[in-house]
C-alpha cells in the first residue's frame, strides 16, 4: 500500500511514519504550517523524512490559520496547563484542522497515485478533539469516496484511532521510533514544558507503556498531579 503519512513531527505521527515504513510502502510525509506557535515541530517532521529516506512536503496554510482565531495554538491565547479532560483544554482546539489537512492530503495522494493517507489520531484525542473521533474518520472516508469517484481510490489509514497514546509508545518502540527526535509541546520552547496537555499526556503514556521517556521536560513531575483524579470519557 503506497502511503503518504500526515506528519506533524510529534510522537504519534512519527511513530506512525515508522510503522508505515515497516509494514507498507511509505512514499512521503506531508506536514502543514498553519501558523502554530510550536512550529518547531516541523523540523522534527523533516528529520523523520530524511531518516526514512522519503520526500517531505510542507504545505503552507498560514493564511487559513490566521482566520482560525480563538485557539491557543494559533492565536494570542495562553496555552493551558493540565490534563486533557479539563474544560480549559478546549482552548487548544483549532476548528476543522484535521478536515482541512486531510482534504489537502487526499488531493496530494490522488495526484501522486498513492493508495492511502495515514493519520495518527488516537483514542486519547476523542475527548477534546471532535475531528479525531472514529465517526469523523469514517465520515471523511465516505466523503472522499464521492469526491474522488472515477478519478482515484485513496484509503484513510488511521490505525491508532481506537487505541491509547501508551499503546502508540509501545508500537513505536517496536518499530524503532527515536522518541527523542519527536516534538509534542504546544508552547514551543527550548524544551518540553511538561505542563501543557500534550506534555502531560506524553509523559503519562511512557509511564503506562513501561518505556523509558528520553524527553527533557522543564517540569518532569507535574504530570503526576495533573493526571490524578482524571479519566476522560471516550467520545465516539
Amino acid at each position: 500500500m503506497k502511503t503518504i503519512v500526515i506528519c506533524s513531527g510529534g510522537l504519534d505521527s512519527v511513530s506512525l511514519a515508522h510503522k508505515v515504513a515497516a509494514e507498507h510502502q511509505l512514499v512521503g510525509l506531508v506536514s502543514f504550517d498553519y501558523g502554530q506557535r510550536h512550529r518547531k515541530e516541523l523540523d522534527f517532521a523533516a528529520a523523520c523524512a530524511t531518516r526514512l529516506g522519503v520526500p517531505h512536503h510542507i504545505i503552507d496554510i498560514t493564511t487559513i490559520g490566521r482566520h482560525l482565531t480563538g485557539s491557543a495554538l494559533t492565536d494570542d491565547v495562553e496555552v493551558p496547563d493540565g490534563h486533557y479532560a479539563e474544560e480549559t483544554m478546549k482552548a487548544t482546539v483549532v476548528p476543522n484542522r484535521n478536515a482541512i489537512m486531510l482534504a489537502i492530503a487526499f488531493g496530494l495522494a490522488a495526484a501522486q497515485k498513492a493508495d492511502a493517507v495515514a493519520v495518527a489520531v488516537h483514542g486519547g484525542d476523542h475527548f477534546i478533539y471532535p475531528d479525531c473521533r472514529p465517526g469523523f474518520i469514517d465520515a471523511f472516508q465516505h466523503m472522499q469516496n464521492h469526491a474522488l469517484d472515477g478519478y482515484a481510490s485513496v484509503s484513510l489509514y488511521a490505525p491508532y484511532v481506537n487505541i491509547s497514546k501508551a499503546d502508540i509508545v509501545t508500537d513505536g518502540a517496536k518499530n524503532g521510533t527515536p522518541f527523542a527526535e519527536t516534538w509534542s509541546c504546544y508552547k514551543g520552547g527550548m524544551r518540553h514544558c511538561g505542563r501543557c496537555g500534550t506534555c502531560v499526556e506524553r509523559r503519562e503514556a511512557f509511564h503506562l507503556a513501561g518505556v523509558e521517556d528520553p524527553t527533557e521536560y522543564d517540569d518532569p513531575d507535574f504530570w503526576v498531579a495533573a493526571t490524578a483524579g482524571y479519566s476522560a470519557e471516550e467520545v465516539k
